[in-house]
Order: structure tokens, then C-alpha cells, then sequence
């Protein structure tokens, strides 16, 4: 079923959106949860309750891709359940992520929605100026959470090279991000 279709269900607030939602991206759901919780029953719990938000969101959204939309619910609803159930702990997993980007992150200056926004859309502009395989790389790093050595058997290429253009890629996005006038 297309997209346009689904989406057409959950606004007609037929529960067959649901069932083409888990059919159509439920596999790409789980991996985006199991990505960041490495927990099947957590995974499976932010599943359901990705299409429980979605649901409640449609309407009034109506969004353009659906994927995206229901990839980022996933991925929200996923960083909340691990910074739950890791508020004490320190250790791997997103933390060490959350590390490598610290040169890249905003400081104290980012206290507001509008200073979001604006981070948000100049990474955005960095990546698209960005060749595909930086790009993609960098996006399975830090928005799908994959590790090193996911990425590197993914793209067939060796750990140290995928470390090597990350750090080569956060260095670019600091200071693209500082000609912005973004405080990093």
C-alpha cells in the first residue's frame, strides 16, 4: 500500500492504518529501536507505541514521508525509554555517541526552540553539500545509532575508515557550524 494511502486511513481513523504501518515499516521501526535500546522487548514496546503517536498525530499531521515521520517518532520514544532507564548508569552505548559529538554540539547557548531550529537546519544544509557516502555514513552513525563495525560490514569498507571520516566529518560540520554563527 502507498503512503498516501496510509496516511489517508489514519485520517479516516481506520485501524487498517495500523496494521500497514507494522506491515509497511514495521522491520525499519525495530531497527531504528533496537539501534538505540539493544533490547528486543523495549524495541518491540516503542514499535507499538509508534503507532499509538502516530494515530494520535493524524490527524491534524499529514505528513509528506511517512517513513521519516514514523522513523522519527521511533527514534524519539527510543532515546526517552534509554535515557530513562540510563539516567544513573554511565557507560557505553549513547553515551560514547554523544561524545564524539560533543566537539559539534551547541553550548549554553542553545536554550531555545528558534536556536534548535536554526542547528537543525545547518546540519541539514551541511549534510546535503556533503558527498552521499559521508552523508550516509553519518546519518546511520548518529541519527540510526549504528556502530562502527554495523557501518563498516554495511558498506564493505574497514572500521578505521568509517572512524577516520566520521571524525573528519565532525570536524567539517564544527566549523560550517561556527561560519553560521552557531556557538559550538
Amino acid at each position: 500500500m502507498e503512503d498516501e494511502q496510509i496516511v489517508a486511513l489514519y485520517w479516516a481513523r481506520d485501524e487498517a492504518a495500523l496494521t500497514e504501518s507494522d506491515r509497511k515499516y514495521g522491520a525499519y521501526c525495530q531497527s531504528i529501536a533496537w539501534n538505540v535500546l539493544r533490547s528486543r522487548e523495549d524495541a518491540d514496546e516503542c514499535v507499538n507505541d509508534t503507532w499509538f503517536h502516530a494515530w494520535n498525530a493524524m490527524p491534524p499531521e499529514r505528513p509528506d514521508i511517512l517513513s521519516a515521520f514514523l522513523g522519527r517518532i521511533t527514534r524519539n520514544l527510543s532515546l526517552d525509554r534509554y535515557r530513562r532507564r540510563h539516567a544513573a548508569k554511565r557507560g557505553g552505548g549513547l553515551e560514547a555517541i554523544d561524545l564524539e559529538l560533543d566537539d559539534c554540539s551547541a553550548g549554553p547557548g542553545l536554550d531555545n526552540h528558534l536556536d534548535a531550529i536554526a542547528v537543525a537546519e545547518a546540519i541539514t544544509a551541511f549534510l546535503r553539500a556533503s558527498d552521499q557516502v559521508t552523508r550516509v555514513i553519518f546519518l546511520r552513525r548518529y541519527w540510526y545509532a549504528d556502530s562502527i563495525q554495523e557501518i563498516a560490514q554495511r558498506y564493505h569498507i574497514s572500521e578505521s575508515k568509517v572512524k577516520s571520516l566520521l571524525y573528519r566529518s565532525r570536524k567539517r560540520l564544527r566549523r560550517y557550524l561556527e561560519e553560521e554563527g552557531i556557538s559550538v
